[in-house]
């Protein structure tokens, strides 16, 4: 049973510039209003999509838990840490300062 499509019409268009916080001029509410109805025809026909065997969703895609084992292995050495920069200092990274 599909609903019966929104009438878009200045009314609406100011609603919607509204509810958006926009103040539009008389020249932008000309220009946007066959958008909008542009926007409302296409997405109008979604609602004859039959979706009743579907089970609604949060995600469009399966997110499974990728997390992996957590497991103790070897470490690098501090030496090895910092081999491959330039910016250290006394054994540590060194960053911009912070803190005046």
């Amino acid at each position: 049973m599909a609903e019966k499509k929104p009438k878009v019409n200045k009314e609406l268009l100011e609603q919607v510039a509204k509810n958006a916080r926009l103040k539009l001029s008389k020249k932008e509410a000309e220009k946007f209003l066959p958008q909008l109805k542009d926007i409302i025809d296409t997405f109008s026909t979604l609602e004859d999509v039959d979706v009743s065997d579907v089970e609604p969703s949060f995600q469009p895609i399966s997110q499974p838990n990728i997390f992996r084992e957590d497991k103790v292995g070897d470490c690098l050495s501090q030496e090895e840490v910092l081999a491959n920069t330039r910016h250290k200092k006394k054994g540590y990274f060194k960053g911009p300062k912070v803190v005046e």
